[in-house]
């Protein structure tokens, strides 16, 4: 999929703030205040648009109050709970060496160090502990999950579409 029509998930909405239509938003961006940075936002489906009508306040580490165009009340503002937002993927900065959008990661060929194909990564979760890349062998079997760490994925090649994974060692039922 191009760029034009990518979305890249940036934050979500949490509850209502105050009665006139604030809501908290939880930011994923490095800074939480460059959420508003990247244009309209989107929800999962691109069928309803975000526009944040003031400048956003801090309220925590990654947490902000929002007063967003045609929010106007404390109902509205609940109607958006937990909602995850999202920027198309063409309006972010571009990325430096070394460095790539975990979305972006979606879709390339998992290999061994070896160059032995593990399947396709379909998703990037994180429970909490880190993030997990999802892959999907390419028997249409189970899919395994890796921890996304340097250890585990030393290498992240988004120009050739592969990113490289040296599967640790099984500890649960070894002799």
């Amino acid at each position: 999929m191009s760029d034009d029509k990518r979305f890249v998930l940036l934050g979500r909405f949490g509850a209502a703030h105050g009665l006139k239509g604030e809501v908290r938003v939880q930011s994923f961006t490095g800074d939480p205040r460059a959420i508003g940075d990247y244009g309209a936002l989107f929800d999962k489906e691109g069928a309803r648009q975000f526009r944040f009508a003031q400048q956003l306040r801090p309220l925590g580490k990654d947490m902000l109050v929002a007063r967003l165009d045609g929010v106007t009340t404390r109902e509205a503002a609940e109607r958006l709970n937990g909602v995850e937002i999202f920027a198309l993927r063409k309006n972010l900065p571009a990325e430096g060496e070394d460095e790539f959008y975990l979305a972006d990661l979606i879709g390339l060929r998992a290999e061994t160090l070896e160059g032995a194909l593990l399947g396709v990564v379909v998703s990037v979760q994180n429970f909490g502990a880190g993030d997990i890349l999802e892959v999907a062998p390419p028997d249409r079997g189970e899919t395994r999950l890796f921890p996304f760490t340097k250890s585990v994925v030393p290498l992240v090649d988004a120009a050739k579409g592969r990113v490289v994974i040296a599967p640790p060692r099984e500890v649960e039922g070894e002799e």
